[in-house]
């Protein structure tokens, strides 16, 4: 059996820190309000003039130099975000252009918080269909370009950070090793409760004065029903992965969990009867990166040596959409 294994991991975080402190200058809040709800303390900025390509590149290289193999070759590219360099073409193309690697596939992946979930789903489903040998799948946002930093947009503003993540997924053909499961779901019905509606293409012309004035270019988000329905559907998540696999929850050696809000995964690891230390976490320092948050929390506690080979982990990620979706990796 052939199935896809992540030959190599990596990441990168602008270097500019903008700490709870530095946003309550420029609204109202405080260091104490932010960390008692989400958990962040910092996150990164990208400066002005950086894309998302950019990040991307830089954690593409990294993991490429990780997985002792050159951009050459890489077969095909899947770029997961929301926050791309333009309307269109898509983020990959931009990416393929900065690797220099002309005439491979790529395809960009538009699901939010669970977009490298989805990601790698289709990349262990072309490997394991023998379609491509080498896939390189990114997670990369510049969230800070799009957030309202104003009274009426803090409860979003707070939340968000830019970064990316990559791994290189390889064919192998060792049964204990690699993606061994995923699932993933979506719930339209939801939609709402966390959009921007500035792309909306039923009017004539899409952006107008009035509409890039408006409230509608910041993204929008109701709390209390994303907060509800994360911590339900991940914790039925968890346990429909682990049943369907066969597995305990003392199997499994870590969690690798989205960094929306610490206080989501905390509740998950609980009502999961999984103990809190084996639910890693990141979001302290750099908040929610969406899309890149699963490879930068991947790569931060591989570099570090907390990920061994061989360790069973599970990830997991729900976000706007809503989408949900869960992976069980043999590092």
């Amino acid at each position: 059996m052939i199935r896809a294994t992540i030959r190599g991991i990596g990441s990168y975080v602008p270097p500019k820190v903008v700490t709870n402190d530095d946003l309550a200058k420029l609204f109202t809040t405080s260091n104490e309000w932010i960390q008692t709800r989400t958990g962040i303390e910092e996150r990164r900025f990208a400066d002005e003039g950086t894309l998302c390509s950019d990040l991307a590149l830089e954690a593409s290289r990294r993991a490429l130099e990780d997985a002792a193999m050159s951009a050459s070759d890489v077969d095909f590219i899947i770029f997961a975000t929301l926050s791309p360099d333009h309307h269109f073409p898509g983020t990959g193309c931009y990416l393929q252009k900065k690797l220099g690697v002309r005439h491979i596939g790529c395809m960009d992946v538009r699901n939010q918080c669970t977009g490298f979930l989805y990601s790698m789903t289709v990349a262990d489903a072309l490997i394991r269909a023998g379609t491509y040998k080498n896939i390189l799948v990114v997670g990369s946002e510049i969230h800070s370009s799009a957030l309202d930093f104003s009274d009426r947009g803090r409860d979003v503003a707070v939340l968000f950070g830019d970064a990316a993540g990559a791994a290189v997924f390889t064919a192998c053909e060792t049964l204990d090793q690699g993606v061994l499961y995923t699932e993933l779901h979506a719930d339209g019905e939801f939609a709402k409760a966390l959009h921007m509606d500035v792309w909306d293409i039923s009017r004539k012309p899409y952006l107008s004065q009035e509409s890039i004035g408006g409230k509608e270019i910041w993204p929008h988000m109701d709390g209390r029903t994303v907060f509800k329905h994360a911590v339900t559907r991940l914790v039925e998540l968890v346990h429909h992965t682990l049943k369907k696999n066969g597995l305990r929850p003392d199997e499994i050696k870590y969690v690798i969990p989205h960094q929306a809000n610490l206080r989501i995964n905390q509740m998950v690891a609980e009502k999961s009867n999984i103990p809190p230390e084996r639910f890693l976490n990141n979001i302290q320092k750099y908040g929610n990166t969406t899309a890149a948050s699963i490879p930068l929390l991947l790569d931060e506690n591989y570099r570090s040596g907390k990920l061994q080979r061989g360790d069973l982990i599970l990830l997991i990620a729900f976000g706007s959409g809503f989408t949900w979706g869960s992976a069980l990796v043999r590092w």
